[in-house]
């Protein structure tokens, strides 16, 4: 069992599809099936279901977080000594739902340290906790919870949500509006499995409603341009509002407690953080988020 066979066996979990996995190999099909077999066999147990289409098994997916957990080590371990060798800060890995919500702290932190390489990433958050886990990421920002062991976290904004609406439209001049005032009000909003999309479903469920959406989209700028074109309203956090506070729209309060969005910080607790990387945390903890963003 070497390195390359538990590569492979990473690309093959994640695409449950030979073909393509071999594509982004770069090897022959034949030769990346022949190793998954090898590999069952050393085991004793087959990964994967292949009825019909290859899927991986309870014994697959539990020898998956060994195998991730293992190889973050061993990167982990070389990136630290590559640091301390160098003598430099490393580089750091940052993920987050937008990138947008980090054009003031990633600016302060570039101008403060500008020979650090940082590589961003737009994630979900089911994939964080996996890319954590797996240390293929140092800190994850997500406006919800991610669930999964050995995560430290601190929270770093607790902010409103905003209803936004074109100018014309006819709540545009009211202060704030209940959910039930907007039961019936067309949506642009992201699409499923996105923190303001299950805001919004979790506030029309509270009232055994189901929201209308009439367009989705994950960029926020996207669901800005459709909100001004007026195909209809969405739901916008207070960072944003504020970022945009010049945009043709109207800023409605919603009236319920739980039209928050709460955003936090993660990294792995058992985990080799990069200067850069622990650099990046204080930076992120320390930035005033309430102020302008």
């Amino acid at each position: 069992m070497d390195l390359n066979t538990l590569r492979q066996f990473l690309v093959v979990a994640r695409l449950e599809h030979l073909s393509r996995a071999a594509e982004e190999l770069r090897v022959a099909q034949p030769s990346l099936s022949r190793t998954i077999a090898r590999l069952e066999g050393e085991l004793g147990t087959p990964l994967f279901d292949r009825a019909g289409r290859l899927r991986l098994n309870d014994t697959g997916r539990l020898f998956l977080g060994y195998v991730e957990r293992s190889l973050g080590e061993l990167d982990a371990g070389r990136r630290a000594v590559a640091e301390a060798a160098g003598g430099g800060f490393g580089s750091v890995r940052l993920a987050s739902e937008t990138l947008l919500t980090f054009t003031g702290p990633l600016a302060a932190y570039r101008k403060a340290h500008p020979d650090i390489e940082v590589e961003l990433y737009q994630l979900a958050a089911a994939e964080m906790a996996r890319r954590l886990t797996a240390q293929d990421v140092d800190l994850c920002v997500s406006s919800y919870p991610i669930r999964a062991e050995g995560l430290e976290s601190v929270r770093l904004l607790d902010e409103a949500v905003w209803l936004a609406a074109p100018l014309d439209h006819p709540l545009a001049d009211r202060a704030s509006v209940t959910v039930e005032q907007i039961a019936d009000q067309p949506f642009v909003s992201a699409h499923r499995g996105h923190w303001g999309r299950r805001l919004l479903d979790r506030l029309f469920a509270a009232r055994d409603l189901a929201p209308r959406i009439v367009c989705e989209a994950d960029e926020a700028s996207a669901i800005a341009e459709m909100i001004i074109a007026g195909l209809g309203v969405g739901l916008v956090p207070d960072l944003a509002r504020r970022s945009a506070a010049d945009a043709p729209v109207a800023w409605i309060a919603v009236d319920d407690p739980e039209c928050r969005r709460v955003l936090s910080l993660y990294w792995g607790a058992g985990s080799h953080l990069s200067t850069a990387a622990r650099l990046m945390r204080a930076t992120l903890v320390e930035w005033e988020w309430s102020g302008t963003a």
